[in-house]
């Protein structure tokens, strides 16, 4: 995405935890542990991969996005499908996103990778792309 930045992958905090509860040094339910809320905007709003659950190895996770930033207001918080992330980029100057990856079968749940969106000045500034808000 044109105003991608600030990205944090987890991916290595994933390998570390399914490895220990591989190992034993953590148990299952410490791992596969999504709060009902989660599981529900996995089922409900969130976006099917083609990647199998490390834990279970049965179900493919599914992603659930999160957008967060104070221009958002009401809207912070909020599940977002990622075509909506394009539109909101140009919109807002900045926010944060998270990406949730859920296992709807054992409940495994992990940060995958967060990053930052926005087209970096006021509100109707053009971004990157050389776009505006109202374009």
């Amino acid at each position: 995405m044109w105003s991608q930045r600030a990205v944090v992958d987890y991916g290595l905090a994933k390998r570390a935890a399914v490895q220990s509860l591989r190992s034993g040094r953590m148990a299952r339910q410490d791992v596969c542990d999504a709060h009902p809320y989660l599981l529900r905007a996995a089922r409900y709003h969130g976006e099917p991969t083609q990647r199998v659950c490390p834990i279970c190895e049965r179900r493919n996770v599914t992603h659930v996005t999160y957008v967060y930033g104070d221009q958002l207001g009401r809207g912070t918080g909020r599940v977002k499908a990622t075509s909506d992330l394009a539109a909101m980029a140009r919109e807002y100057q900045e926010f944060r996103v998270y990406v949730v990856e859920v296992c709807q079968g054992c409940s495994w749940n992990h940060l995958t990778v967060s990053f930052v969106l926005g087209n970096g000045g006021p509100p109707g500034d053009a971004g990157a792309d050389g776009r505006t808000a109202e374009t």
